[in-house]
């Protein structure tokens, strides 16, 4: 498309023709914005960017302004949801003793759902005019968000043979004609990891492998998932105090309206469009932050 409209843009110059000026301009518009999705794609290259995420939002010091304040954040992300036809699944909630939520937790389903959220994370703080304030006077209000990775539970565990060894012996139990009178038990050691397995309940041995074999699987799965929790610990950081000086994104309504990321200095000057899912821009800016950019 690009060479087509450099070839066009050759022809109107030698015939001193600008009658398609107008139409190649709005292209070259739409080329930016095709280069930039580009380019937003090539930065979600983190190891779990491609992963479901988990949504939870709590809120902090402030009471009931605290509580509306995580259903704006909440009805915030729905809206980018539905831009990006995301899925956002409800977990979880935790109503305000007034309006609003407590804490929330949901599950965003989407390619690079992770990729896209997980720089969400920390303190959002909000300034308004209270609704709930008789005296109609500007608060401060807080609230966290935390993002995490859904990893695959469709584990394929592989199980390599140099990895494990494998014994036969007659079983030591009490069992039915044949179960202890032949080498029928089997035990196998998984050798990177120590974990042992036996079964001696089948007459056959072959059928005793396949159950050692299952629950060896179940087991090393079970060893992969504690990996994961120690992962998300540190995916999560350090959990910090929900209050002032440690807000990542301050949204102010009143006295004038703007929208500004501590992180990327980003900022935009329509609050109402930011809370109405339009985050993009604050997304793209820390995905840049994070180096990964071409």
């Amino acid at each position: 498309k690009i060479q087509n409209n450099i070839e066009l843009l050759t022809m109107m110059k030698e015939e001193n023709d600008l009658s398609m000026l107008s139409l190649l301009e709005k292209d070259l518009f739409s080329f930016k914005e095709k280069l930039k999705q580009a380019n937003y794609l090539c930065l979600l290259s983190g190891p779990y960017d491609a992963c479901d995420a988990i949504l939870e939002i709590h809120s902090g010091s402030g009471g009931t302004e605290s509580c509306d304040w995580v259903m704006m954040l909440f009805r915030m992300y729905e809206r980018w949801c539905e831009k990006k036809e995301f899925k956002i699944e409800i977990l979880d909630e935790l109503k305000g003793e007034e309006v609003g939520y407590k804490s929330i937790s949901a599950m965003v389903h989407g390619t690079n759902a992770y990729g896209y959220l997980k720089n969400e994370r920390g303190v959002h703080r909000l300034i308004r005019l209270s609704p709930f304030d008789s005296g109609n006077r500007r608060h401060t209000t807080f609230a966290s968000v935390e993002v995490t990775p859904l990893f695959d539970q469709n584990v394929n565990v592989e199980i390599k043979e140099n990895d494990i060894r494998i014994d036969v012996y007659r079983s030591s139990g009490c069992g039915g004609q044949g179960v202890n009178t032949t080498d029928s038990a089997v035990r196998i050691t998984h050798l990177p990891t120590k974990i042992v397995v036996t079964c001696q309940n089948e007459r056959s041995q072959i059928k005793n492998k396949e159950i050692a074999m299952e629950v060896l699987k179940s087991k090393l799965y079970q060893l992969e998932l504690a990996k994961k929790e120690q992962q998300l610990k540190e995916l999560k950081g350090n959990q910090r105090q929900i209050d002032f000086g440690s807000q990542r994104r301050t949204y102010v309504l009143h006295p004038y309206k703007i929208v500004k990321d501590h992180l990327t200095n980003t900022e935009n000057n329509n609050a109402e469009k930011v809370l109405d899912g339009d985050l993009d821009e604050f997304i793209y800016d820390n995905l840049r932050r994070e180096g990964k950019d071409i």
